[in-house]
């Protein structure tokens, strides 16, 4: 007999399972409506057989694009032909795959790893329902109604779709941990979902639904609008598919279950019944009241019972069912989300900076290429293709009429006049045409760790402390980082480490730092700022994560006195503040400490308390920090 987690693990893959059926077959009954689908997995037998469920249910005369990851923006969204343009003498479009789509399903691989631009541009697409092409020299909308199925092969929490993309989508699955679909068991075929797709015309919204799935996105913490307007779109698609022409309360629950439940951001809260000015109940134990009484009257058999709220009879299912479905440990990815920030920007090494003559291509600026800028010959091209039949037809009139020098074509196509047409260049440049290629590198990023190890902070947890920076050490290690450990205790501020990527002499540094003394916070904020503003100097991105607990008991000239410390210390953070260098807080209090908490937002810190921060916490929060450098940088 299996044991009863066992069990309870079953049941809820077999209802995942049963989820993603019913998503997929929603979503062939009406896409254009409901946009599109979220799926987080890994390239799988289940998730591809998600996808072959998906096209066998569509029309197969729907178009079916897959969008790879680094697609050129020329592809995705159409411009000019270039090959077909030089060839022909004059502007040619090519139709963009957006566009090819119309009608059918985008297909996004790894979307998670989408530019912001290119997130930006489909969103657009999508709610228009249009594409608006100006660029190279052509102008014009042509029709893109699609839909959108979004593969998301993210790991860690902090990695997943745009915001702006994945609002946009109906239904958001998760099949990690799932071994098979079973569809048959559903009851669904081609022709059904068919049947469902002409009937779904004429099928009829009550306001009672639209009411339920309002007040349910409210309880549940969803702000967006988007999602009310899907999950009414799923509860008519759920009616079209049962076969009927009225939206009742079983669709409207398949809604908030779909629809609803993965967006929620909070678990619903049990109202308090309302106060009223009746005396409180009789005990259990107390006699019954004399029926024989003259001042009761009899009761009347036939009084009105108070009347049922159907429609709060149905908020309430609907919750109840959109509450059930909200997967496990999602509230818990949403604040890990949260704390990470634009972290999951930032694992990279280093900050971006224009060059000139050094670095990876990133596009092409007007400009001509002196002092070692390489030519951009595409672009060239391109700017100047537009052009040809204007240029070819001014060149043919001033062979015709010739003008004095610097008129007419001009020096720029002088030398073409005393060539036959046929003879001269196939393709006519000019000087406004030249583009330069743009060039950027990555500077590096240097992480300083100010580690506190002076009395209190050692009586308090500085082993804790020591394994905390080891976890954050090695986190800059993967990124390929540069550290650097900064200890403070009795009196003065030791750079423990100058900069390196030596994660054995970093972990070294630290076993070596001793515990007890004062507190010189002012000097080891000063030593920070100072070795932030060398690493900056040096064209890199420093970021500073100080561990301490705020307490500071010995001034800048060494002398103790809590006062005077405290004094200095806020000095120095304000100057922390004001060199713009990133700063992440970690309080090792055992407790937060509102003295720290100030320190921190004078110094304009990211504020952590070390009992909150985990190893994944403490790991988020360092990356924020690094994006923050390089934003500023």
């Amino acid at each position: 007999m299996p044991d009863r987690p066992s069990m309870r693990v079953d049941d809820e893959d077999q209802a995942r399972a049963r989820d993603a059926v019913s998503a997929a077959a929603l979503f062939a009954v009406d896409p254009q409506a409901l946009v599109g689908v979220a799926i987080r997995a890994l390239a799988g037998p289940v998730r591809d057989q998600w996808l072959a469920l998906v096209r066998g249910w569509l029309p197969a005369d729907r178009p079916w694009r897959r969008v790879p990851l680094n697609i050129a923006d020329g592809r995705l969204l159409g411009g000019l032909d270039l090959s077909a343009t030089l060839s022909a003498g004059r502007p040619i479009a090519e139709r963009g795959l957006l566009a090819e789509a119309d009608g059918g399903v985008v297909l996004l691989a790894m979307a998670e790893r989408l530019s912001a631009g290119t997130v930006a541009r489909i969103a657009a697409v999508l709610d228009d329902g249009e594409l608006r092409l100006a660029r190279d020299g052509i102008a014009g909308t042509v029709p893109a109604r699609l839909a959108v199925i979004a593969l998301d092969e993210g790991i860690e929490p902090d990695e997943g779709l745009a915001a702006p993309l994945l609002d946009r989508l109906a239904f958001r699955l998760d099949f990690n941990g799932l071994r098979r679909l079973e569809p048959e068991a559903s009851g669904l075929d081609a022709a059904s979902i068919a049947a469902a797709r002409e009937r779904l015309v004429k099928v009829e919204l009550p306001e009672a639904v639209i009411t339920a799935l309002t007040a349910t996105a409210d309880l549940l913490g969803i702000a967006s609008l988007r999602a009310i307007w899907l999950a009414t779109r799923a509860a008519r698609a759920a009616a079209a598919l049962d076969g009927r022409d009225l939206v009742t309360e079983v669709d409207g629950t398949i809604a908030a279950r779909l629809v609803l439940a993965p967006r929620a951001t909070r678990l619903p809260s049990a109202e308090p019944p309302p106060e009223t000015g009746e005396s409180p109940p009789e005990p259990e134990n107390a006699p019954p009241p004399d029926s024989s009484s003259q001042d009761t009257p009899p009761p009347e058999e036939d009084a009105e019972q108070p009347p049922i709220d159907l429609d709060q009879m149905m908020q309430d299912v609907l919750l109840a069912a959109a509450t059930a479905a909200i997967p496990p440990g999602l509230l818990a990815q949403l604040k890990a989300g949260a704390q990470a920030g634009k972290a999951r920007a930032s694992g990279k090494s280093g900050a971006v900076q224009k060059a000139a003559t050094r670095g990876r291509p990133s596009g092409s600026r007007r400009g001509e290429p002196r002092a070692g800028q390489r030519l951009a010959l595409i672009d060239t091209l391109r700017a100047a293709a537009p052009w040809q039949r204007l240029r070819r037809q001014e060149l043919e009139r001033t062979r015709q009429n010739p003008s004095p020098p610097g008129r007419g074509a001009g020096v720029r196509d002088a030398a073409q006049l005393s060539k036959p047409l046929d003879q001269g260049p196939r393709v006519l440049v000019r000087r406004e045409d030249f583009h330069i290629t743009r060039l950027e590198q990555r500077r590096e990023t240097t992480t300083i760790f100010v580690v506190d190890a002076s009395g209190s902070s050692a009586l308090n947890r500085l082993a804790e402390a020591k394994g905390a920076v080891e976890l954050l050490l090695a986190d800059c290690y993967v990124r390929r980082d540069r550290v650097a450990v900064i200890g403070f205790r009795g009196a003065t501020a030791e750079l423990l480490l100058p900069p390196t990527r030596s994660l054995v002499r970093a972990k070294r540094s630290l076993a070596g730092l001793p515990g007890g003394g004062g507190t010189p916070l002012a000097t080891a904020l000063d030593a920070a700022i100072e070795l932030a503003d060398a690493i900056r100097r040096r064209g890199e991105t420093p970021g500073i994560v100080l561990m301490t607990d705020g307490r500071a008991n010995i001034a800048r000239d060494g002398k103790p006195g809590r006062v005077q410390a405290e004094l200095d210390a806020m000095a120095a953070s304000k100057r922390l503040a004001a060199s713009g260098h990133a700063t992440l807080f970690v309080d090792t209090s055992p407790r937060p400490q509102p003295s720290a908490a100030k320190l921190a937002g004078d110094m304009r810190a990211i504020y952590l308390p070390l009992p909150f921060a985990d190893a994944r916490a403490l790991s988020a929060a360092v990356k924020t920090v690094n994006a923050s450098g390089k934003a500023r940088g």
